[in-house]
């Protein structure tokens, strides 16, 4: 147990010591690579923010706007079905959208109901098994210049979908 302690505590250390080491070792000239990837990285943040403010502008006019509880409503009698509470409904329509408003929706869960809750576990659960798809479409396909993404919207749904029903289920195999 000791010995995992000391690695975790010193791997990312090492890392950022040993991997400058080898490249200078290399010849190569390791602060203008620095300095060149930091700004490529500024450019491509300068490059991104049109579509991260047009996608939280987006959620916070779908929150804002009913739409939310509206689509909770209808999903209701869905959720009895699976076995999963309706509580739970929010975070999964806000994940694909938005990971800090899913990750404020599963804190607001998680601090209502508790940590070792079955809807605690369950947002946790959710949380690790889905993804923000319509954030990274949106970001990160707009920041290369990807406009046709079709196919890839399907599929991120689709494997959002499948992870909130592994998550459901695992929780109610686990503990229920």
């Amino acid at each position: 147990m000791w010995l995992i302690t000391i690695i975790s505590q010193w791997a990312i250390p090492s890392l950022l010591f040993f991997i400058p080491l080898l490249a200078f070792l290399r010849g190569i000239k390791v602060y203008e690579t620095f300095v060149s990837g930091a700004s490529e990285g500024f450019s491509t943040a300068i490059k991104i923010i049109p579509f991260l403010v047009g996608m939280l502008v987006a959620v916070s006019v779908f929150r804002a706007s009913g739409a939310m509880e509206l689509l909770v409503k209808l999903f209701d009698p869905l959720m009895g079905m699976i076995r999963a509470p309706v509580e739970i409904l929010p975070l999964a329509i806000m994940r694909p959208l938005s990971g800090g408003g899913a990750l404020g929706i599963a804190a607001e869960l998680i601090g209502t109901h508790g940590p070792d809750s079955f809807i605690g576990m369950l947002a946790s659960t959710m949380q690790g098994s889905t993804d923000t798809t319509f954030y990274v479409l949106t970001v990160y396909f707009g920041s290369v210049g990807i406009h046709r993404y079709r196919y890839a919207l399907a599929l991120g749904l689709m494997a959002d979908i499948s992870g909130l029903l592994a998550s459901i289920f695992i929780v109610n195999l686990l503990f229920s």
